[in-house]
């Protein structure tokens, strides 16, 4: 019997390398990595940029605590921000983490304001933010919910892309509005453009903080360094992780300065959060991110794969009913069970990952070129032959 807590089905595949857009067994098997770890290694692997940042920084400091200032933090910060909407970042180690100190700025906002009562947030249906007790509370997954209740108080659950649904469940407790702009989890789901622009309305006349979880959608995956900068709407608070650190743990809250404006010296903090080698790391992935052409090229290429699936969903339209997303972050609404269409992409090797609404996600490193994607719908084609 295993040592390891049971809590993940995982597959018999396992991987001793990789590198750039391939995995290998221990046998030396290659596979073509569509699902990138659910989007984090956003370079590929073994980037070269990456694996220097890493090895360069462990030679010299690995941690040293938030006691102190950290080396690379403050300039990482600065771009980071100034590369976004943002004024103040926060850094942890995961997406839930992120979303959790987004909660808890959007209350101390709206405490240190005057305003206490306004601790209620609204969350939409098909959500994913996480796997803490508030952000599976945060999330709409009855399923994750299940055994732990009872879920923590303060989240209102309404329709998403329903603006009027939103709009009826403001209260005088409401403080905050947390959405996907696109919906990871919940099946490659996108926001329509008058529904964000609407919350955005919203909480400008109503007082409340705008919060994007872009953990999935966030870090270059669209084309954009964030998803919501294809609607021209700008949030007051985002959570971000997977992709920024290349495969490394780490995770951003960003906000601006009027919504952080609570965040003080004992409010918030994490023991790992801001470690050097994260800064190092998450500062090479900014780089790359943000090089000229880079996210030019994420455009093009998710748009040859997303134009050359619609040709494969003509062909075969009794087997993909839906093409969803943008850049590289692709949903294939499919006809079969969307885990068995995955598994049988492995067995031709190609991994892929399985999401809510019987969608297959296509989340593959930011740098692949189109011979990858070629590689990769010959295999799709291929399996949709055998439905």
């Amino acid at each position: 019997m295993s040592a390891v807590l049971p809590v993940y089905k995982r597959s018999n595949y396992c991987f001793a390398h990789g590198e750039g857009a391939y995995l290998y067994t221990a046998e030396n098997e290659r596979y073509l990595d569509f699902g990138a770890g659910i989007a984090v290694n956003s370079l590929g692997h073994s980037h070269p940029a990456i694996v220097k940042a890493l090895q360069e920084q462990a030679a010299k400091l690995w941690h040293v605590s938030n006691l102190y200032h950290i080396e690379g933090l403050e300039e990482y910060a600065q771009r980071l921000c100034d590369a976004s909407f943002a004024d103040k970042v926060f850094f942890c180690n995961s997406g839930a983490e992120a979303v959790e100190c987004g909660i808890k700025m959007v209350r101390k906002y709206h405490d240190e304001t005057g305003n206490p009562e306004k601790f209620r947030i609204i969350t939409f249906t098909g959500a994913f933010h996480g796997r803490t007790l508030t952000t599976i509370s945060a999330s709409d997954r009855a399923k994750v919910m299940q055994g732990f209740e009872p879920a923590v108080e303060g989240f209102d659950h309404v329709a998403f892309n329903d603006l009027e649904a939103a709009k009826a469940a403001i209260t005088p407790e409401t403080g905050g509005i947390l959405v996907e702009v696109i919906q990871g989890e919940g099946g490659i789901r996108s926001t329509t453009p008058k529904f964000l622009k609407g919350l955005r309305t919203l909480a400008d006349k109503h007082g409340l903080l705008l919060f994007f979880d872009a953990v999935q959608c966030g870090m270059g995956r669209t084309g954009k360094l964030f998803a919501h900068e294809w609607y021209g709407v700008t949030p007051d608070i985002a959570s971000t992780a997977k992709g920024i650190g290349g495969g490394f743990p780490l995770g951003a809250c960003l906000a601006t300065d009027n919504a952080a404006q609570g965040m003080k010296p004992g409010t918030h903090g994490s023991t790992y959060g801001s470690n050097p080698l994260a800064m190092a790391v998450g500062s090479a992935v900014l780089n790359e991110l943000l090089a000229p052409g880079f996210l030019e090229n994420v455009v093009q290429t998710g748009d040859y794969l997303s134009h050359q699936l619609h040709q494969l969903q003509q062909q075969f339209p009794e087997v993909i009913v839906e093409i969803r997303g943008r850049g590289l972050m692709i949903g294939i609404k499919v006809t079969p069970d969307a885990a068995e269409f995955v598994e049988k992409l492995r067995q031709h090797h190609l991994l892929t990952v399985p999401a809510s609404d019987n969608v297959v996600r296509i989340l593959p490193p930011l740098n692949i070129t189109q011979s990858h994607v070629d590689e990769a719908l010959t295999i799709i084609k291929a399996v949709c032959e055998l439905y």
